[in-house]
């Protein structure tokens, strides 16, 4: 009898120091851990910005009997297609000053569609189209060295005969896009 009370007394004692280590588990886990205070970083950046220096000027010109087209490049050189003959005058390409974060990238995004120019006396039209860009359109394509690029852009103007495209100014707007990469 007294043994089997040994036995039984050793049961309780196991099952009990069983028991006071399972509490004891997620104690020691508890200590195991530890908070850090880590740094965080975020660094603000000069905005993008972008001012029109020279308009996009196609010169003076005659439609003549047909008409056909003036092209002006990026780098100020004009030509002309089918009947239309150039005058004097000023011409030039559109130019652009873009400033932002020094080395930073930048894309251009040049109008995809036309530019309607409307002669100021009356209703009739022109279409600007083909349009390019110095640097290259695109992602990237352009550097702010120092903090700044000039952008010039170019375009072809067609023009009707002299019946579509009367005597006058012809005036419109287009948009671009400058942006951070």
């Amino acid at each position: 009898m007294i043994k089997k009370r040994i036995d039984i007394m050793r049961n309780c004692c196991l099952i009990l120091f069983s028991f006071v280590m399972l509490l004891c588990l997620p104690v020691v886990n508890l200590q195991a851990q530890e908070t850090i205070t880590a740094q965080v970083f975020a660094e603000v950046i000069p905005a993008l910005t972008a001012t029109e220096i020279s308009q996009l000027n196609f010169g003076r010109f005659s439609p003549e009997t047909q008409g056909g087209a003036v092209l002006v490049t990026p780098e100020g050189s004009r030509s002309v297609t089918g009947t239309v003959a150039l005058s004097g005058g000023t011409h030039n390409p559109g130019s652009f000053y873009i400033t932002g974060e020094g080395g930073a990238a930048f894309s251009i995004m040049l109008p995809t569609g036309p530019a309607i120019l409307t002669n100021t006396n009356n209703s009739k039209t022109m279409q600007v189209i083909n349009w390019v860009s110095s640097p290259s359109q695109g992602i990237g394509v352009g550097l702010l060295t120092q903090g700044s690029q000039e952008v010039k852009v170019g375009a072809t103007l067609i023009v009707g005969s002299m019946e579509d495209n009367p005597v006058g100014n012809y005036t419109g707007t287009y948009a671009i896009t400058f942006g951070y990469n």
